[in-house]
Order: C-alpha cells, then structure tokens, then sequence
C-alpha cells in the first residue's frame, strides 16, 4: 500500500483540487507504466469488464510501485473474496461496481477493513510483504485504503443521501452508460435525463463533504466535468484513448471511419478520400435556410392538430417536406393515407400511432415510418398535455386522403417494432447506434436498406462537445430538425446557431457540416431526400468563405 501516494491524494481532494487518472483495460503493464511517467494521480485496472486475469492484474500494481500513482482495482461485484484477493495483492484501494443501497456501501466498506471495523482477513501475500510486514501493513491499511463505489442505476442514484450517511467513503464514483440503461436508454452514455440526475446526485455528495468521479468522453467534456464539481475525473479508457487519437489523425487525412461490431469492413464502412471539390453538376441553385419554429405557414389539419411546415414547398424545398405537429390534450388525427412515405417521432408527451388497427404506444424518441397506401392514425393519449411530434414527408406537395373504414384496435407489445412489408417502428432504446465522426452517435431509422423502396432516408444524431461531421455536400435536399441543445450549422463558410427545433433545409450542393460548440450534447433529426443515407465528404477547405468552391 503505497501511504504517501493516498495522502498526497486525499491532500489534492482535500484543497478542492481535481484528480485525474485513467481506467486500465489493457493486459500490458507498460499502459500503466506510461500513466505512471505521465504522473496520472490515479489509474483502475479494471476486473469487472474485459480478459485481464490476476497475474496481468499485479503487474499492473507493480508498474505503480514507488510512485504517487493510486493503483484501484475495480473488482466484479461486492464479494469479500474479490476484495480480499484485490487488496491482498497490493492495491491502494478497490472500485466496486452496482452499489444500489447504503447496506451494500457498508458490506463493501466492511469487506476493505481488518477487524476489529470489518471482516478482512489477513493474508500472508503481496501486501504484507509475503507475511513480512504484517504489523506495519496491518497497522495502516484500514486508515488509508480507499473504497469507491460507482452508482449506476437509477435505484442506486435515489439511495444516495443515504449514501453519503456511511463512514469509510470519501469519493462515489459514477457510470453514465449503466444508468442510462437502467432508465430505459441501452446504449447511450447520458440518456434522457441522465445527466440532470447526475448532477443532482453530485451536489448532494458535494454537500455531504465527500467527492466525486466519472470518466470524460473529450476534452472539451474534461474541462466541463471540471467546471461542474467533478473531482475524481477519468481522461478515459485505455482502449477509448488509443481509438480517439488514432481517429483524430485519420480525421486529419480524411480516412475516418467508424469500427463495426463484427470487426469486419464493409464497402460502405470504408470511405473515398475526400473530393477536392464537389462535382461541378451539383453546383447548387438555392441558398440554404435556417427555419426557426414560429417562421412557417400553420395548418390545423383536424380539431386539435396543428402543423407548423419548416420545410417544404414553401422556401422552395424539393421532394422533401418537415416540420412539427402539436396535438392539444386529447386530440385525434383520423385515419388516412398518402401517396408517399411518412416519417413520425414523438418529442415529447405521450403518442398512441394506429396503423390499419395496430396500436403503437410511443416513447419519447421513438419513431415510426408509414409507407404509401398504409392507413394510420394518431391521437394524444394525454387529457392534460398537449404531445410534439416531428414529422416528415417524402414530397413538397403533401396530401391526405381519410380513410372511412373500422379498424379493430390492437395494442401491440411496447417493444413491437412493426410489420414486414408495412410500418416500422424505431424504438429509440434499443436502436442500433453507429458513428458518423468524432464524439458523434446516429441512429439510421429509415432508408432503402431497411424499408425497400422507400423515397426518403433519415434517422437521429447525437453530437457530444466537439462533435461534428466533415464537410460533405448531397445529391438531394436535406433537413435538419435540431431538437435539443445548441448547434452550429457551417455552410461555406457561413455560420448558423441553431436550437429549439430550429431546422435547416440543405439544398443540394450546397457544401456544410455540423458541430457541437457548446458545453453540453447535442441532438438531431436529418431526413434526407434522397432513399439513401449518402455524404460525399469534401476537402475542408470547401466549408470557407475562402474556399467556397461555387463563388
């Protein structure tokens, strides 16, 4: 147990200054050798996820031998024999995982002490200098170990208070990605509303006189996490850093590219080098437009339902129009169809989607498309709130035709996700997540791919501080619904802030890429009109007043 290294430490928290280490994932201890040189306060080799084994686990804590470097080990579960073994072999200090109640905080602080104030036994094994040091090992362990729960589910962030009541703990650490998953959010790091329990359940702890962590995603959010309280703070995975610097230089020469889950490329996986210059035949003939809500024509288009068009025929859109539906509190949409595709995401109140008698309870998020032909209909399952929906359509000209026919309800199973051949639903929890440049998560809910023959593509895109894409033009027009946060939207060098559902129309040709400026994320809606999901990525150079390259 390395004394000096926990005191300079606990010195740090104690002045309110940030620690900063790394999680170790990796089986070389030269990763943790290099964290040491670099004079990290703390690393956590990590035996809950991943392969490393015992034997990799120890070499790990003696490449942090001599050094003010904090060796935890983030044990599977809290197991007193898990505990035992982490610090027997010589760990400052243990990270234990799924902490839910202040019970579970006690048997894990229990399982890190000697008696006579817990239940370690005592072993003959690294820490003790191989029973040579019993005495002075025994002596200082139980003041100076260090036991940090990570609280990540949505029962552990309520018990908290409680928490902070339990003797033995002075950082609680925290695990966005489960907790978002325990909320309903698979998948994401800081689903919805997430990061506001994160931050509530911070300054409870802030207040108690305890600290506590998490792990950045960027540097942008290191400097945030720093800003908000954090203390204890991860620059990252081991894995996670290599990957995010090996893409910032793949960025830099335009060969990108997102991993996939089977670890094998694929044609549309791997992207060209970027063009130089978009082809001169999609030199564009409109100028884009930044629509905020409130600048578009308004059509009641039944009792109750209101549709606020920001793109489409009338700022000269082609084959493509968007924009937001509000349903007073009980209203309905009757029964119709269109001659075209339809896309349907619920933004916030509650949405009950009919199509042909199946009845769709939508979460926020959650989108569904409707082919041509397809009666459906929509109605606010709420008395006493009004529900937003995003719509889009697959023409400039849109039209209904109501369907005078009984459909017999069915209430579909609140994962179902729709019929071969008809619907589909996009259940935004589950959807499959993909990258589409740094710090960016996008979800792709309807294309060619996934609904043939469809007319139109589209889906979610969630950009962290500093995401953005690269500067890429399309062969069609496209929207852009920006339906949280603050965006910045670069068209040839001309510069747009966007929020609150504000939506771009992106006529084709016209050169532009997206970013994340602020402090906090950032979330999307494209559709595309167009059926496929493509970008032709350009030089950079091209997204500049300088390099514009139609001036």
């Amino acid at each position: 147990m390395k004394t000096a290294a926990l005191t300079k430490f606990r010195r740090k928290l104690a002045e309110d200054q940030p620690v900063f280490g790394m999680w170790i994932t990796l089986e070389s201890p030269s990763v943790t050798e290099i964290a040491v040189g670099l004079g990290l306060d703390w690393v956590v080799i990590d035996a809950e996820h991943g392969h490393l084994d015992w034997k990799e686990i120890v070499e790990h804590l003696r490449a942090t031998v001599r050094s003010d470097t904090v060796a935890l080990v983030r044990i599977a579960e809290n197991n007193v024999g898990l505990i035992k073994r982490a610090l027997d072999i010589g760990a400052d200090g243990v990270v234990v995982p799924w902490i839910e109640t202040a019970e579970q905080l006690r048997q894990a602080v229990a399982y890190s002490h000697y008696p006579t104030d817990g239940v370690r036994g005592i072993g003959g094994e690294r820490a003790t200098c191989w029973g040579q040091c019993l005495v002075e090992h025994t002596a200082e362990a139980n003041e100076n170990v260090l036991v940090v729960p990570i609280v990540e589910t949505v029962r552990g962030i309520r018990d908290v208070p409680l928490m902070c009541q339990v003797d033995g703990v002075e950082v609680m650490f925290f695990g966005p990605a489960d907790l978002s998953s325990s909320a309903g959010h698979r998948g994401q790091w800081e689903g919805p509303g997430v990061a506001e329990q994160i931050l509530q359940a911070k300054d409870a702890i802030r207040r108690s006189g305890r600290h506590c962590g998490l792990l950045a995603t960027s540097q942008e959010n290191l400097r945030e996490r720093q800003s908000h309280g954090f203390r204890m703070i991860g620059l990252g995975m081991d894995t996670g850093l290599l990957v995010r610097s090996i893409r910032s230089s793949l960025v830099a020469v335009g060969r990108d590219r997102a991993i996939q889950a089977s670890f094998v490329p694929t044609a549309s996986t791997v992207p060209a080098a970027p063009l130089t210059r978009p082809p001169e035949s999609m030199r564009p003939d409109r100028d884009e437009l930044m629509n905020p809500v409130g600048s578009g024509p308004r059509v009641e288009i039944a009792r109750g339902v209101n549709f606020e068009c920001l793109v489409g025929r009338h700022n000269s859109a082609r084959n493509l129009t968007t924009g937001i539906v509000t349903l007073t509190p009980g209203a309905v949409l009757p029964y119709h169809t269109h001659t075209f595709t339809e896309s349907i995401t619920l933004l916030s109140g509650s949405v009950t989607i009919d199509v042909e008698g199946r009845s769709y309870a939508m979460k926020k998020l959650d989108n569904a498309v409707i082919p041509p032909g397809v009666a459906h209909a929509a109605r606010n399952s709420s008395m006493t709130e009004a529900a937003v929906l995003h719509i889009a359509m697959a023409t400039d000209t849109p039209a209904r035709t109501l369907v005078d026919r009984f459909f017999t309800r069915r209430s579909m199973p609140d994962d179902a996700t729709g019929i071969p051949g008809a619907e589909r639903v996009n259940r935004f929890a589950t959807a499959k997540r993909g990258v589409a440049g740094p710090n960016t998560e996008f979800i792709d809910c309807f294309n060619e791919d996934l609904m043939p023959g469809i007319e139109m593509s589209g889906g979610y895109g969630l950009f962290q501080p500093g995401g953005r894409l690269p500067a890429h033009v399309h062969d069609f027009d496209e929207s852009i619904c920006i339906i949280s946060g603050t965006a910045m939207c670069i068209v040839e060098g001309r510069r747009y802030a966007m929020s609150d559902c504000s939506t771009a129309l992106q006529p084709r040709g016209r050169v532009h890429y997206f970013i994340n400026e602020s402090k906090g994320p950032m979330e999307m809606l494209w559709v595309y009109a167009g059926p496929r999901p493509e970008r032709i990525i350009v030089d950079e150079r091209c997204a500049t007043v300088e390099g514009n390259p139609w001036k």
